[in-house]
């Protein structure tokens, strides 16, 4: 987990690898949280936020007092699955940032943030909600971190010369989050975001770039 991601979440949730007295979780602890955080990913992307916890604590493998142990709400568990959602794609942009072909490397990661956004779109909303009432930094947290990872992406672009020289880093992310929003109620709407992101790639795409 990336410190952005790792320092919020422990300041928000408590949750980190050491037990309150400092030492070490034991192992079956970890396993435990993890499984919890993986069957609540599952759950959340299946029926949204209101997802039955007892049924994630049951594929889980533990007892419902288990979850509530490591996550005593329904926010604390939308947050460590948000939490590691966020640090898969800045970990997945920065890979990409190593990758030779500059505007495939930007096509990707931002497909997969689009597809992220449609996943867990009810889960952000949630978080957002919360993070407003309660004025806490979590959701800025998280898009400081993503829009560093685009941005550094797409300046390798414009750099190369993949894409347009004035394509503006803030406007980008923007479009991406509006292909989300148009998308989510559609039908068919992964192939629906999937048109329109090819319609902001091909917008993005330096004219003298080879298709």
């Amino acid at each position: 987990m990336s410190p952005v991601s790792k320092n919020v979440v422990i300041a928000l949730t408590g949750h980190d690898s050491r037990s309150h007295a400092g030492h070490p979780r034991r192992a079956d602890a970890r396993r435990n949280y993890g499984q919890l955080v993986e069957q609540a990913r599952i759950a959340f992307a299946e029926s949204g936020a209101d997802a039955s916890l007892d049924e994630i604590a049951r594929r889980a493998g533990v007892a419902s007092g288990t979850l509530y142990r490591h996550f005593p709400t329904r926010l604390d568990l939308i947050e460590a699955v948000l939490a590691e959602q966020i640090t898969e794609l800045a970990d997945l942009g920065r890979g990409l940032l190593a990758s030779e072909d500059d505007f495939d490397a930007l096509s990707t990661w931002l497909r997969a943030t689009l597809t992220h956004a449609l996943t867990y779109r009810g889960l952000s909303a949630a978080v957002m909600n919360s993070a407003l009432d309660r004025g806490n930094g979590l959701v800025s947290a998280w898009h400081a971190e993503l829009f560093e990872v685009g941005a550094a992406l797409l300046a390798r672009a414009r750099q190369s010369g993949a894409v347009i020289p004035d394509a503006d880093d803030a406007d980008v992310m923007k479009m991406v989050g509006a292909i989300a929003w148009a998308a989510q109620d559609s039908p068919d709407s992964p192939a629906q975001a999937d048109r329109l992101l090819a319609l902001l790639m091909n917008g993005l795409r330096h004219p003298g770039r080879p298709r």
